[in-house]
């Protein structure tokens, strides 16, 4: 069966590196709205571990740092898997990769559904967050080689909303469905996500182009070498330790923050839903807009004031005292909007950084420093952070301090990888 779109001929822009594909204005409404499905059911994959927490300890009869480990199953297994992607990811269309790649994701999600122990859900969310982690890289990927830079932000703004979605809809949905649907229980999220990302397969399968600009590029000489130049080079460098401090600002702190409010700030369990729901709709109207004054204003002035404000919401968060829910409300939803938009110049910017026929490769390994980063964030915050016999958290203040810290660091070192994108 024929592609639609396979006959949509890719133009070089020389001036920006970017390979730009000429979709009507619908069509490329489409492409978006495909590539963002793809990134809300993998980070839905992701962040749904999260919440049902007690429940996984519950059931499988496991302790805190075995449930530790199964969340870092998919973060460890993200970043692996991403290093490995290095070696094809540019040797093949990009769409047809795609289509693979979340078919395999979609069957290692629904594995996780019907693993019958502890064990066989690790092997199964350690599958899934290989191919989620290639997934994630990989759609920002596409977009950079379609989308011209100076509307890059806002494309990546649509793209990234995909973030808020599963935040909105589907741990409140999923947390719902864990809790009601009794004769499955955790496993009742697992299927759900794997109904919905088949409906996506078919809508990036009917809406996805060919995208082969990037082969054009014959690479010669020896693969690995390319691969371990591109990695060393010192403006990727700075780019992959620029990754790495945005994801330990935020991943240091989100893993804790249902435990902290219930034990310490006094919210009651039935809220978490609703706090997760009130930030995700406020960053789900954010994020175009914040791409959009990245377009406009500038993607490193945008990312500076970012990073600077979102510090005071993070701050608070680590070290609130019991206060009245709409407190908690205000500074939580400001937390997820200033947090998350951090992302969307941030990528915009690194993206372009290197030419498309090593973007998927750099990008690869730009996603496996993100996962690294964040599983080691909150391994290390979960040795900060300990429980008190009357069940209240105690230094998370001080994990707050240094997610801060690297906070500061992103805001001196964007200035540098906008030079060297200039370079490029």
């Amino acid at each position: 069966m024929s592609h639609e779109y396979d006959d949509v001929k890719p133009a070089l822009n020389q001036s920006n590196h970017t390979q730009s594909l000429f979709l009507s204005n619908k069509h490329e409404r489409f492409f978006l709205l495909a590539l963002a499905g793809i990134q809300f059911t993998h980070i839905l994959d992701f962040m749904i571990m999260m919440p049902l927490g007690p429940q996984f300890i519950t059931a499988l009869s496991i302790n805190t740092h075995e449930f530790g480990l199964l969340l870092s199953s998919y973060t460890f297994a993200a970043a692996i898997a991403g290093v490995f992607a290095t070696y094809y990811i540019d040797r093949f269309e990009r769409r047809q990769l795609l289509i693979r790649l979340y078919v395999c994701f979609i069957v290692a999600t629904v594995a996780c559904a019907f693993a019958p122990n502890y064990h066989m859900l690790f092997i199964a969310r350690a599958c899934a967050g290989a191919f989620g982690g290639i997934l994630g890289s990989f759609v920002q990927t596409i977009v950079a080689d379609s989308i011209p830079f100076e509307r890059r932000g806002k494309a990546l703004g649509t793209v990234m909303a995909a973030f808020s979605v599963s935040t909105v809809a589907g741990v409140p949905l999923s947390l719902f469905l864990a809790n009601h649907i009794s004769f499955l229980g955790w496993r009742a999220p697992f299927l759900f996500i794997g109904l919905i990302s088949i409906a996506i397969l078919l809508i990036a399968y009917r809406n996805i182009p060919k995208i082969s600009g990037h082969l054009h590029h014959v690479q010669v000489g020896n693969r690995f070498k390319q691969i371990y130049e591109i990695a060393i080079a010192h403006h990727h460098a700075r780019a992959f330790l620029f990754m790495a401090l945005i994801m330990i600002t935020g991943f240091s702190v989100i893993p804790y923050i249902a435990l902290f409010l219930t034990s310490n700030v006094g919210v009651a369990n039935s809220y978490i839903s609703l706090i997760y729901l009130c930030g995700g709709i406020a960053t789900l109207m954010s994020s175009r807009l914040i791409g959009h004054m990245a377009d406009q204003y500038g993607k490193v002035r945008v990312f500076r004031v970012l990073a600077i404000v979102s510090l005071i919401p993070l701050l608070v968060t680590t070290n609130l005292v019991p206060v009245p829910l709409w407190v908690v409300l205000i500074n939580s939803t400001a937390f997820f909007i200033l947090i998350s938009g951090r992302m969307i110049p941030a990528m915009a910017i690194v993206s372009q950084l290197v030419e498309p026929k090593i973007r998927g490769t750099f990008m690869s390994l730009v996603g496996s420093t993100q996962m690294l980063a964040s599983g080691i964030a909150s391994v290390l915050a979960g040795l900060v952070v300990t429980i008190t016999p009357d069940g209240k958290m105690e230094h998370y203040n001080l994990v707050g301090y240094g997610a801060a810290a690297c906070g500061l660091l992103t805001f001196w070192l964007v200035g540098y990888i906008h030079s060297d994108t200039k370079k490029t």
